[in-house]
Formats: structure tokens, C-alpha cells, sequence
């Protein structure tokens, strides 16, 4: 048997999309909409969600950030 687990997709909300890439709302919308950035998905009425897959692959896309100061 293969003890290897198969990560399951899920849509994530507002909060944890927020908590994951550490942006707000506002600059995620602008980004969607400069194609930037996944785009939401309508899941009923008002709300709004992202494939927490997609998000991941977009975090993985992004240029890595270094603090290395040489003078």
C-alpha cells in the first residue's frame, strides 16, 4: 500500500487568503484584474473564494526576496 497522501483541494475564504499571501483585499483585486494574481471564485450569493491550490502555485511563482546587504 502507498503510505504517500494526496493533498486534497480546497477553496479557502477572505481571511486565510489574506493570511496566506499577507495582502489585502485591495491589492489582490488589482493584481486579479492585471491577471497577477488568481482569480476568485463566485460560490453562491456574495461569496467568494480561491483554490488554495492556486494560490499556492502563485506564491511559488513570485520572485524570492533576499536581505543580503553588500556595501
Amino acid at each position: 500500500m502507498n503510505n504517500q497522501t494526496t493533498p486534497i483541494d480546497r477553496t479557502i475564504r477572505e481571511p486565510e487568503c489574506k493570511q496566506i499571501t499577507g495582502l489585502c483585499c485591495t491589492t489582490r483585486y488589482l493584481m486579479e484584474r492585471e491577471g497577477r494574481f488568481p482569480a476568485r471564485r463566485k460560490l453562491g450569493g456574495r461569496a467568494i473564494g480561491w483554490m488554495l491550490s492556486e494560490i499556492q502555485e502563485w506564491q511559488q511563482s513570485q520572485p524570492k526576496v533576499t536581505t543580503n546587504k553588500t556595501a
